[in-house]
């Protein structure tokens, strides 16, 4: 079988597939593959983040790779695996057939001898652990646990029940899809072979069914005749319709024996695929990694066995591997080697025999995108369905005689294939140029460092990273020795560099390469492939043996994170958007009418005794015309003009199609810092604990105010000192690095560094530890204060012994932690044995890790009064400990380091608003379109901010929750939902619903806040997390609908805000900058990234003007597009119709259109006013409703039949009437030819043409979404001249114009008639199409409630918002 059949994938896998096929809707569900039965595991908050990046690569505007250019990929810190699915993704598969529940189980019960001679030594009659998951103990009970991720262990508490939080509330898409994972032949299930399985892809988050097959002699035999029968047609044919060449040549054949597989997903895009067999000759375990325990106790004496061949595919550049003992196919991407347990022992590396296995296993270390030749791609395009008919058109034309009119259109089909081409070679050049990375690395292989091709790299390699050729990393690798800082922007979008540090013992042991996530843990000693080493330094620590920075290759090729990046560019999900898939719907019904026209004319060219070849002809000709080849497109003209008006305005488009998805948004979400608010941060102050009064000081805004005269003294801070601490806090507790004498890192950390006026030296200071035998040679970070007018003038009159610098030493670091929210150090002033920890981080945080009393009595007021202002707020702790060595310091935990602190202050940030932010909101808000905040940060800043914005009204109230019992993670806990402004105004729990005051309460309000009706309430992330997991579904959809503002919200919790939004029928945009924006950016409907960095590719578009005026342009032009798009639609449906009539007419006596009549009417009008009509830009301002998006509907549909009445009656009319006239010419019928210079051909081209181009002005629309026709000036020039060419051939034609066209003698009256008509038909057309069909459609539409009894489908947000109304 040598795959020619493929729609998605070629015979080896490289294919790209065609991204055609299907364009399913998108669902408001999603089901989460990785929560098992609806449990949701605590401990886990996965989050997602893809992004792959060049700015400079612009991907090409068609099918081929049109979508976000990322799903579903992991970033260093995290990655979502729990993506939303499509409501009419295909969930059952034409070649996969799961056994009945009941017959399943009996027959895993009678279990029988499973002997797998040929391909297993020895493992014979055992039954093998996996297949314990075969079992149905409860309901999708295998489902669960089937995936591509191999040997992953549940979390200890995965037990605890949870409502499915994610996105499965409205039930599954695939509901049939996920009832079995495996169909096995009959008998029992451990000794029969598995004809077909189920597998999900987490990395795509694709469910794919596989299907064994080997090649049948006489269905092959059958299918060569077919196509050599047919001349080619029946290639055709099956190549369009792989489902049927299965079923002629394919036999089906067990998983383990076939020579071949239908691989299909969930869209129903079917791929053959070639079975690939090697000899092996190795233990299971080097490429299924090791066996779980229950495997082991299965397999008993021969826990490992040999493998003696390796059976794998390839699918868009994963590979899948055949388990024999588990009978069916792995992804093997999360392969980790057994031995990997000790980091001193694995950076021996391996030798060359063992570099050759793993060789075969995993392939080369390259992101090598298939280059197809061009005659494959020109086969590819032009056996496609559009482009076949076009040719089939063609044939037909020149059959007929019309050469010129042929010509022409295939000189245009011929530019479109060409230009489609070059796209397509230059967007495969570019990618190819950014996705292959080769360099030389220094390599150690049995035994001896030498260079070689990062290409020959294989899993367990060890590689040199501090190696200054190397400037990036060549694949996934763990850092063994040294340190590293790298740029992760390629990542997560924010090129704040991220420091790496050597890998443990304990981190090979956490290591899971299969999980979707990369855990915290691991991802601050791990390399990811592409990204940029910014500085890599060998171990600073003298007693480790290694000179160089060591690091471990763990995955290579299209398994590290860049390939998977790249393949979901390659392959981006179908695009849900409704109209496209309705057009498509609405042209097979116009087939349907030309097949009724077909057999129409077949029966009348019968009777009128006409030629067989004329009348199979002129029937066919038909079709051509009832179904226009030019309308898919035209349809994508209005798309492209809207980016390039958006392209001006610096707003980029990976995704055209999401363009008309944008003229539908009706809820936006923000995030704050950098994208409401200014990126900077600046200091207004700091206020310290005084411990004298137990209140706040002042605010403190000069450093040298902290310490008088720069006198540090021994450096040994009080518990009374607190100006001191908050000043050594900023100056030591920051994840800042020197590179080249600059310092980099974290925005805010920089800003509050650089207000000490201190300096930093990273781990190369002078002092630090000469005095401390533990310490031995180390040399910590340093930090110092500025240098003393004192210093300087005195330092003469000491001894160097007595010169002693005042120093700071950073023993040890812990780095700021999201879910903790806070950072800490370890810190001992030069010369000094005490130590003391500073701690900074989330006010929130700082109850838990401080003791109680040093808290002042005016903090929560204080707090309180800042984030009310808007102000960031961080909070700081300090611990003194009275012996500290370097040893002590490195065995000190984290929990140990961060508890019993002393509060010591507030560090207190600005953060101003962007200028255009409040008038971006309030013209949002104006045109009926939500405005949500999600941020990180605290929610009282928030709801500041969002007050200041206009996003909250100034004088409603604000509702927030806490938990009056329990906590986030406790089913039972309760909440309250307080007003921010005055306490005792609450909401019910149970409605949301504001509670009447207690008569008794104090029910004065600060800020005028008096509006109780338009409240609105803000959630936190943790609330959020218990509201969607455990609060009733209403309460949850509540949130949805008043919440204005999600503080504290993780990545992930970002993401699934997006998600819950669109489940209750909200068109989500999300517009944001940073790396927690991605899988937020990446979920909504319409994203807008404000990000310069590589991550924007996250997003479908990305602004380089970083504020949100971004946002109602995308809106405007979606919304033009979308009205563009069904103006152009309507318009060409209108004209086959025009066009349908006329020939019909003519084809009653035997006539047609001429030659060059056809080519007057399609290129000199239909092609310059369908551009033309696209032409105009949106209206400046936004409208409160929204252009309809669904093309199968009254409001379309109801116009669109009014309008072709009108055209018909008007050429019925002139068609009856020109019968009458004395000076009529009939048709001459001879049957062998097609008379055309006639009057009934005269009168209805001249007719025809009026209404082309009176139809063209009036479905042109305007306002409210698009500018009027008077300023789109080529789209009235056009109608000028081609009105001036019309009139004059209708008044008098020149005698080259009348004998070009075919023209007869017309009299002068039925000259003015036909004007005359022309102007009937404007008027009737225009009063319908703005006054009569809309109120018709209204009248059908409650016509048709009245008598079903149905009630009007509505968005679910809507019926929740009225179900809210007090």
């Amino acid at each position: 079988m040598n795959g020619d059949v493929d729609t998605n994938g070629n015979g080896n896998g490289n294919g790209n597939g065609n991204r055609n096929g299907g364009s399913p809707e998108r669902s408001r569900s999603r089901t989460d593959s990785h929560r098992r039965g609806g449990l949701y595991r605590l401990g886990t908050n996965q989050s997602n983040a893809s992004i792959f990046v060049d700015e400079d690569v612009e991907m090409a505007h068609d099918e081929l790779y049109s979508g976000p250019m990322a799903e579903s990929l992991p970033t260093s810190v995290s990655a979502f695996n729990h993506f939303r699915s499509r409501a009419n993704s295909t969930a059952s598969f034409s070649f996969y057939r799961p056994e009945d529940e009941e017959e399943y189980e009996y027959e895993t019960e009678e279990g029988g001898e499973d002997e797998r001679e040929e391909l297993l030594i020895p493992a014979r009659g055992r039954t093998h652990a996996d297949d314990v998951d075969e079992i149905p103990f409860e309901h999708d009970a295998e489902d669960e646990q089937d995936s591509s991720d191999l040997e992953r262990q549940a979390p200890p508490n995965d037990y605890v029940l949870r409502r499915p939080s994610t996105h499965s509330r409205t039930g599954s898409v695939h509901s049939r899809l996920l009832r079995r994972d495996s169909a096995l032949s009959g008998g029992s299930a451990y000794g029969a072979s598995r004809f077909s399985q189920k597998l999900h892809m987490t990395n795509e988050d694709l469910y794919i069914a596989i299907a064994g097959f080997r090649t049948s002699t006489a269905g092959y035999f059958a299918y060569i005749t077919i196509c050599i029968a047919t001349l080619g047609l029946g290639w055709l044919l099956f190549r369009w319709l792989p489902r049927w060449h299965v079923k002629l040549v394919g036999k089906k054949s067990s998983l383990r024996d076939c020579s071949w597989v239908v691989l299909e997903n969930q869209w129903n895009e079917m791929s053959i695929l070639d079975i690939d067999s090697k000899p092996y000759g190795r233990v299971l375990s080097s490429v299924f990694g090791a066996p779980g325990k229950l495997d082991a106790y299965m397999l008993d004496e021969d826990q490992d066995p040999i493998l003696t061949h390796l059976r794998m595919l390839n699918y868009r550049y994963v590979r899948f591997y055949f388990h024999p003992l588990k009978d069916k196919f792995f992804i093997c991407n999360g392969w980790k080697d057994p031995s990997w347990s000790d980091v001193r022992a694995v950076r021996a590396g391996i030798d060359s025999e063992e570099k050759t296995h793993r060789d075969v296993v995993f392939g080369k270390n390259l992101i090598d995108i298939e280059n197809k030749p061009i005659f494959r791609l020109l086969v590819d395009e032009v056996f496609h369905p559009f482009y076949v008919f076009q040719i089939a058109s063609l044939i037909l034309w020149s059959v007929d005689e019309y050469y010129y009119y042929a010509v022409a259109i295939f000189l245009m089909s011929f530019g479109s294939i060409v230009t489609t081409l070059i796209e397509t070679r230059s967007t495969m050049k570019r990618l190819r140029e950014i996705s292959r990375f080769v360099c030389d690395v220094r390599v150690l292989r049995n035994g001896f460092w030498r260079y070689m091709s990062s290409g020959d790299l294989v899993p367990g390699d060890i590689y040199e990273v501090s190696d200054p050729n190397l400037g990036q990393f060549p694949a996934d690798s763990l850092l063994l020795s040294g340190d590293c800082i790298v740029n992760e922007s390629m990542l997560t979008g924010e090129s704040v560099p991220v420091s790496k540090t050597p890998a443990t013992d304990d981190t090979l042991h956490v290591l899971d390469l299969s999980a979707s996530t990369v855990s915290s843990e691991v991802a601050r000693h791990f390399l990811f492939c592409g990204t940029k080493i910014i500085r890599a330094r060998r171990p600073q620590d003298d007693h480790d043996e290694e000179a160089v920075a060591l690091a471990m290759v763990v995955r290579t090729g299209f398994n590290t994170t860049k390939g998977s990046l790249v393949r979901s560019m390659l392959f981006p999900k179908p695009s849900g958007f409704k109209f496209y898939r309705d057009s498509f719907r609405y042209i097979s019904v116009m087939a349907c009418v030309a097949m009724v026209g077909f057999i129409a004319s077949f029966v009348n060219f019968i009777r009128l005794h006409m030629a067989w070849h004329l009348i199979i002809v002129r029937a066919l000709d038909l079709i051509t015309i009832v179904v226009p080849p030019a309308l898919p497109a035209t349809l994508t003209i209005g798309t492209n003009f809207a980016l390039s008006r958006l392209k001006a305005k610096k707003i980029f488009c990976i995704s055209p199609q999401r363009v008309n998805v944008g003229g539908k948004i009706d809820l936006m979400c923000f995030d704050k810092t950098g994208t409401l608010t200014e990126e900077g941060l600046d200091i207004l102050g700091v206020r310290v604990v005084s411990r004298s009064t137990n209140k706040f000081s002042d605010t403190l805004t000069d450093p040298d105010a902290f310490v008088p005269n720069q006198d540090h003294g021994s450096g040994v801070v009080g518990s009374d000192d607190t100006q001191k601490a908050a000043l050594y806090t900023m100056a030591t507790c920051h994840s800042l690095r020197s590179v080249d004498g600059e310092l980099i890192g974290d925005p805010l950390d920089l800003k509050m560094f650089e207000f000490t006026r201190w300096s930093f030296e990273e781990l190369n200071a002078g002092g630090g530890g000469a005095d401390d035998e533990e310490q031995g040679t180390l040399h910590p970070s340093v930090a110092r204060p500025p240098p003393t007018t004192k210093s300087q003038t005195d330092g003469a009159e000491h001894d160097a012994e007595d010169d002693v610098p005042f120093e700071l030493g950073v023993l040890k670091s812990f780095e700021f932690v999201s879910q903790l929210r806070r950072a800490s150090v370890i810190v001992r002033t030069f010369g000094q044995q005490s130590g003391d920890i500073y701690v900074k981080g989330a006010p929130e945080c700082m109850r838990e890790i401080c003791r109680p009393e040093s808290f002042p009595i005016d903090y929560d007021e204080q707090l309180s009064h800042y984030t009310h202002k808007g102000y960031r707020v961080i909070g700081c702790a300090t611990k003194h400990i009275k012996k500290l060595s370097w040893v002590k310091a490195q065995k000190m935990k984290r929990e140990v380091v961060e508890s019993d602190l002393d509060f010591v202050g507030f560090i207190i940030f600005e953060n101003k608003l962007k200028d255009v932010t409040a008038t971006v909101l309030k013209e949002l808000l104006d045109s009926n379109i939500g405005t949500v905040m999600v941020t990180g940060d605290n929610i009282l800043t928030a709801i500041s901010v969002a007050r200041e914005c206009g996003m909250i009204s100034k004088t409603a109230h604000c509702f927030i929750p806490r938990f009056a019992e329990g906590h986030s993670r406790d089913p039972n806990a309760r909440l309250e939902w307080e007003s921010t402004d005055n306490h005792i105004y609450q909401l019910d729990p149970a409605t949301l619903l504001p509670l009447p005051a207690p008569a008794d309460g104090d029910a004065s309000l600060p800020y005028d806040i008096s509006n109780l009706r338009n409240y609105s309430i803000a959630v936190s992330g943790d609330v959020f997390r218990w509201v969607v997991d455990f609060a009733p579904t209403e309460v949850m959809q509540r949130m949805l609908v008043t919440g204005k503002v999600f503080a504290r919200m993780s990545p992930d919790e970002k993401h699934e805000l997006v998600e819950k939004m669109q489940s209750i029928g909200y068109c989500c945009g999300f517009c944001g900058d940073g790396a927690n924006d991605c899988g937020a950016l990446k979920a909504a409907d319409v994203g807008i990234s404000l990000s310069e960095a590589e991550a924007s590719v996250a997003a479908p578009f990305t602004s380089r003007v970083f504020d949100i005026r971004c946002v109602p342009e995308v809106i405007r032009e979606g919304r033009a597009a979308l009205v563009t798009s069904f103006s152009c639609f309507k318009y060409m449906s209108l004209y086959s119709a025009i066009q349908f009539t006329s020939v019909s007419f003519l084809y009653a006596s035997a006539s047609n259109l001429g030659d060059f009549q056809f080519l007057f009417i399609d290129l000199a009008l239909i092609l310059p006013i369908a551009i033309f009509m696209s032409w105009a830009g949106p209206f400046p301002e936004l409208s409160r409703k929204r252009p309809t998006a669904d093309l199968v509907s009254r409001k379309v549909l109801t116009p669109l039949l009014g309008q072709i009445c009108i055209c018909i009656l008007v050429q019925t009319i002139v068609f009856v009437t020109v019968r009458e006239q004395p000076w009529f010419i009939p048709p001459k019928i001879n049957p062998g030819k097609v008379n055309i210079k006639n009057s009934e051909n005269t009168v209805l081209f001249l007719t025809s043409c009026l209404e082309y181009i009176l139809a063209g002005v009036v479905l042109n629309a305007g306002r409210p979404f698009r500018q009027g026709a008077l300023q789109n000036w080529p789209f009235v020039a056009t109608i000028a001249i081609t009105l001036a060419i019309t009139a004059h051939m209708i008044l008098g034609p020149a005698h080259w114009l009348k004998h070009l066209m075919q023209l007869t003698h017309v009299a002068w009256n039925f000259r003015l008639f036909m004007l005359a008509l022309g102007v009937l038909y404007f008027t009737l057309a225009w009063v319908g199409e703005h006054y009569v069909f809309q109120r018709l459609a209204r009248v059908i539409g409650r016509t048709k409630q009245a008598l079903t009894k149905k009630p009007k489908n509505r968005k679910e947000y809507k019926l929740i918002q009225e179900r809210m109304l007090f």
